[in-house]
């Protein structure tokens, strides 16, 4: 399932707020070198990790999930479940079928940057813009590969 290449549909009012917030939090130099703090970054990174592996195992009712070069992957999850083909939330990845080898190679980039940043990256990710071809987040994970690029 490829992701869509046309340019991101306008922010919500409240999408723009959020965005908005998370700019100015990722910012606050004290509270960034608290939250980007390596103890503080990998505990983040396991609550994001549990949020993930509860949200998938309680909407997940076929096949257990499995795991993918580091990457726990939720397959056939409701596509309302998870953002554009599939998110990454710490080490697991929620999808329908979106599982390609590209792809993968994609969302373990991003569990890695969940590792690196813990609960940070959420107003990090956010902050780095809503047009994935412009995120740097997306662009070190390889947007090829996330299905945001002409291969």
């Amino acid at each position: 399932m490829a992701r869509d290449l046309r340019a991101p549909d306008p922010l919500t009012p409240a999408e723009l707020r959020l965005s908005r917030l998370c700019s100015t939090a990722a910012r606050v130099r004290w509270l960034r070198a608290l939250l980007l703090w390596r103890p503080v970054a990998l505990a983040g990174y396991g609550v994001a990790t549990a949020a993930g592996w509860i949200w998938g195992a309680a909407l997940l009712l076929s096949p257990a999930p499995r795991s993918e070069g580091g990457v726990v992957v939720c397959a056939g999850l409701p596509s309302w479940a998870f953002g554009r083909g599939g998110t990454t939330i710490g080490a697991i990845y929620l999808t329908r079928d979106n599982v390609a080898e590209r792809v993968l190679r994609h969302e373990a980039v991003h569990r890695a940057q969940w590792r690196r940043y813990g609960l940070a990256f959420i107003p990090l990710y956010f902050a780095a813009g809503h047009d994935a071809r412009g995120n740097r987040f997306e662009i070190e994970a390889g947007l090829a590969d996330g299905g945001y690029a002409d291969t």
